[in-house]
């Protein structure tokens, strides 16, 4: 939470921090996505797609909701896993609220009860966010709530899709209340604290969780290495570097004659120059780091969970 704040409003001026919590694939970012109005999280159907803990933020006259999308609590086989649910865990600490992300589409488990626990032994608000009603019936939806019930006590409850958008709204509206009277953290007109590099390596690390599988999208990290705009032209340059663990890795990332790396670079490209607003030159390599998801130095190097 920043030091200090950047002003106050009204006496009614609302504002907090509202922590995102849930197993992988809950649709947190999705969520997030669709609150902020335009990508700056990225999704997909893998786990650990989301490695940083970042704040996205939503300005009104009335409140500003500070949203900290963390990554998904799973059972860790690595030092990347574990490193991931301590940012998680560390995203309930000093926050207003805490949302709960289940997925309706599947049923409560014993790691949905394991995330469950953690959000109540938090002294925030917490919100129960029934989350991909578009995929169920309003049966399945209650018995989601239920279970979500007999596993603890909510202070606020709704039922939602990210994706097709019904009730987000209704989110907003049931987090604001929760929030109490105060300032003003981030300026206006400010969505998120990622840095850009951050971002735009983000945007690439998803066009590869979406296009491979098994392994592959795991062993994947992706860092930045410059970043250069030419004004005349309006046009971007980035040079970024995709990591792997291993030859074979390398092998299916380049594909043959390299055209698997230009199918990313293709996809990534049109994604930044959405999000820059400019023509976007994007240079790709791929490089061998053995085994870095071990290595808590490499994994922080690349800013993944507690690592910026």
């Amino acid at each position: 939470m920043p030091e200090q704040t950047l002003g106050y409003r009204d006496e009614s001026f609302r504002s907090g921090f509202v922590a995102m919590i849930g197993r992988p694939n809950a649709g947190k970012s999705t969520l997030v996505n669709a609150i902020v109005g335009h990508k700056i999280a990225i999704t997909s159907d893998t786990a650990q797609t989301t490695r940083h803990r970042f704040n996205a933020v939503l300005t009104r006259p009335e409140f500003q909701l500070v949203m900290v999308d963390t990554p998904g609590l799973h059972k860790p086989h690595d030092a990347l896993g574990e490193e991931l649910n301590e940012s998680a865990i560390k995203g309930l600490e000093g926050i207003d609220a805490a949302a709960f992300l289940l997925d309706c589409s599947k049923p409560f488990g014993r790691g949905d009860a394991w995330v469950v626990r953690q959000v109540q032994a938090s002294k925030a608000k917490k919100i129960l966010v029934l989350t991909k009603t578009d995929l169920v019936d309003d049966e399945t939806v209650e018995a989601q709530r239920q279970a979500a019930f007999e596993a603890g006590k909510w202070d606020s409850v709704v039922a939602l899709s990210a994706l097709t958008g019904e009730n987000v709204e209704g989110f907003i509206q049931a987090v604001a209340e929760l929030m109490p009277e105060g300032p003003m953290w981030f300026p206006a007109d400010m969505d998120t604290d990622q840095s850009i590099e951050v971002i735009v390596a983000e945007f690439i690390r998803e066009k590869i969780l979406r296009s491979f599988f098994d392994e592959v999208p795991h062993a994947v990290g992706v860092a930045v290495e410059e970043m250069e705009y030419v004004k005349k032209s309006d046009l971007e340059r980035i040079y970024a570097t995709i990591y792997v663990e291993h030859d074979s890795q390398k092998g299916i990332i380049i594909g043959k004659k390299g055209s698997a790396l230009k199918r990313i670079g293709t996809e990534a490209r049109n994604d930044l120059e959405q999000f820059l607003g400019s023509k976007v030159f994007l240079d790709l390599r791929v490089k061998v780091r053995k085994n870095w998801r071990r290595d808590l130095n490499q994994i922080r190097r690349f800013g993944y969970g507690e690592g910026i």
